[in-house]
């Protein structure tokens, strides 16, 4: 993991550690069904089938390249993070799904020989004008790009204390984003409004409405935080003072939540947005 700020010709690398991979596999909150189904269609109504090649961006511990697997004759799942991409490895899958290392600007495929490009929470980290100029040089005529994304405000839902919950977390998270975060982060705070305005092609949609609602304990959700680029990065300048963060901040959901048990499931809710883009024929 990078410590010092990156020079504006680098891209970000934040998840470089061993730890950081397997904390990342084990808590990363998943995209709902609805995103992956409006990917495939919308490659199906541009470019139509038959789907063989899917490129997953940054694609980390290879959560978002497997759900590709039953619908592409090959997909591979690439990131610049040799941790993230052992850690991918390590989940045996499928025959048709492989990982490679390599940055978002240099994607390791011919000229016109991809159907499909996605990066899933990824984008945002890449030198986009260098990331969009490689996505146009190998993409197949009508191949389609998809990048999606968390919102950063997370809704906590439990009994009647919800408001009390999303207000104490959503204050804890904005001061990670604060004290430790990074400028790329506003890409998500606009919603990737940056991103779909400097896709080259003419045909695109930016979709921004797509509801995540997803039932996990408290213990997972604060695993979720854990694995998260600015918490790493308050742990590596302070680890006592992460932890302690950490810590003060269970207490107080549990207390606002009155029970004991960290194990108490609680229901999360955000959004994911999607910018989607078809190369012209």
């Amino acid at each position: 993991m990078q410590e010092d700020a990156p020079t504006a010709t680098m891209p970000r690398r934040f998840f470089e550690t061993k730890e950081h991979a397997s904390l990342y596999q084990k808590y990363m909150i998943r995209a709902p069904k609805e995103v992956i189904s409006l990917i495939l269609s919308y490659l199906e109504t541009k470019k139509g089938k038959p789907f063989e090649l899917a490129v997953d961006v940054g694609c980390g511990t290879g959560s978002s390249t497997r759900v590709l697997a039953s619908h592409f004759q090959k997909v591979v799942g690439m990131d610049i993070s040799e941790a993230q991409i052992q850690e991918a490895k390590n989940v045996v899958f499928s025959p048709n799904v492989s990982y490679v290392v390599a940055p978002a600007e240099k994607i390791p495929f011919e000229d016109g020989s991809v159907d499909l490009i996605t990066a899933s929470v990824a984008a945002h980290w890449f030198e986009v004008d260098e990331f969009l100029r490689e996505v146009d040089r190998v993409l197949k005529p009508n191949g389609c790009l998809a990048l999606y994304c968390l919102c950063l405000h997370y809704d906590l839902h439990y009994k009647d204390c919800s408001e009390s919950l999303t207000d104490t977390f959503m204050e804890a998270y904005d001061f990670l984003l604060r004290e430790h975060g990074d400028k790329k982060c506003e890409l998500m705070r606009s919603e990737y409004k940056e991103i779909f305005d400097a896709v080259p092609f003419a045909d695109k949609t930016r979709v921004t409405n797509i509801l995540l609602k997803c039932s996990m304990s408290l213990t997972a959700f604060l695993g979720f935080l854990e694995s998260l680029f600015m918490f790493q990065i308050f742990s590596k300048r302070d680890p006592e003072k992460a932890n302690a963060f950490l810590k003060k901040l269970q207490e107080r959901l549990l207390q606002i939540m009155g029970v004991s048990s960290p194990d108490t499931e609680l229901e999360i809710h955000n959004k994911y947005i999607c910018v989607l883009a078809c190369k012209s024929n």
